[in-house]
């Protein structure tokens, strides 16, 4: 058996030494100095308060004093706090109405625009115009439009004959504005990803569906919208994100209110660390977000995954 071995290493070819040129030794010295700061920045404003919220999470730390261990008494707090959980179910109810609802009109529009329309950078300068602006600016706009005396959205149904609504102060109606300005203000990234998308389907699939004597709309469900699913599920994640991220839009209208209808996991946490200072429970918070988001993410992949 041992001779075997022996015969066998000797039949094998010999191995290639793995020796690098001087000149690639430099290149590669010279991309780990290029990405060095990314490394830096990565390391100290991400990872070290990643860690820094998990392991205050378990503690009482309330800035002005040293922090003592709690272990899970913040979580059992936070899910005990009728507050919090009201926050969590307008986080989910925001998130479920404004990422389709944005998704499908920023879709629509995408295709729309990628048809040869004239004046279509004009639209999408448009399109796209809300999501460079400052969302404070927005906000104020839009705040102005609710006003139940001199806003605009009453003065429109009013032309109908349709009573206005206190729509930041009635807590019926409050969610859902904030839910329309949440999916107004998410189109424009959308519908650029979509678009950008678009750009890469090989025309010949609707040249041949054509011929088959396809619709537009057979052709869209059967070729655009499968062609999509990459983009579709870029968009999803980062727009779940976004959505569970909701905050200066809150803060300038609705200040949370009325009687907490508007206040999201984001504002709660806010609160807990910048107006209770209770740093701990404010770290809890933020690791039961990110673990909606990532639940969330998730499931969003297996919603839409591809069959490779």
């Amino acid at each position: 058996m041992a001779t075997t071995e022996k015969l066998a290493r000797a039949d094998a070819p010999p191995r290639k030494m793995n020796k690098t040129s001087p000149a690639e030794r430099k290149l590669r010295r010279t991309g780990w100095w290029m990405v060095t700061p990314s490394l830096i920045h990565i390391g100290i404003f991400t990872t070290i308060p990643v860690i820094a919220t998990f392991v205050l999470g378990f503690t009482d730390y309330n800035v002005l004093g040293s922090p003592n261990w709690i272990w899970f008494d913040n979580y059992v707090e936070i899910f005990q706090d009728p507050v919090f959980r009201k926050a969590t179910w307008n986080t989910i109810v925001y998130t479920f109405w404004t990422v389709p609802v944005s998704m499908a009109i920023a879709l629509v529009i995408a295709v729309a625009l990628n048809t040869g329309l004239k004046l279509q950078k004009w639209y999408r300068t448009a399109f796209f115009l809300p999501q460079v602006t400052a969302t404070v600016a927005i906000a104020m706009v839009w705040l102005w439009i609710f006003n139940p005396q001199q806003g605009l959205l009453n003065a429109f149904l009013g032309l109908f004959g349709i009573p206005g609504q206190a729509w930041l102060v009635d807590p019926e109606w409050a969610l859902w504005s904030v839910i329309l300005v949440g999916a107004w203000q998410g189109i424009g990234i959308k519908m650029l990803i979509y678009i950008a998308s678009l750009q890469n389907v090989d025309e010949s699939l609707y040249e041949a569906a054509s011929m088959d004597g396809a619709s537009t709309v057979r052709k869209f469900f059967a070729i655009t919208v499968p062609m999509l699913k990459p983009a579709t599920f870029f968009v999803l994640v980062i727009s779940i994100i976004n959505a569970f991220q909701v905050f200066d839009q809150i803060y300038v209208l609705t200040n949370g209110g009325p009687a907490n209808a508007t206040t999201m996991m984001t504002y709660e946490v806010y609160r807990a660390a910048f107006e209770k200072f209770r740093m701990g429970l404010a770290s809890a918070q933020s690791v039961v977000l990110f673990a909606f988001l990532l639940v969330m993410t998730l499931a969003g992949r297996r919603v839409t995954r591809e069959d490779d």
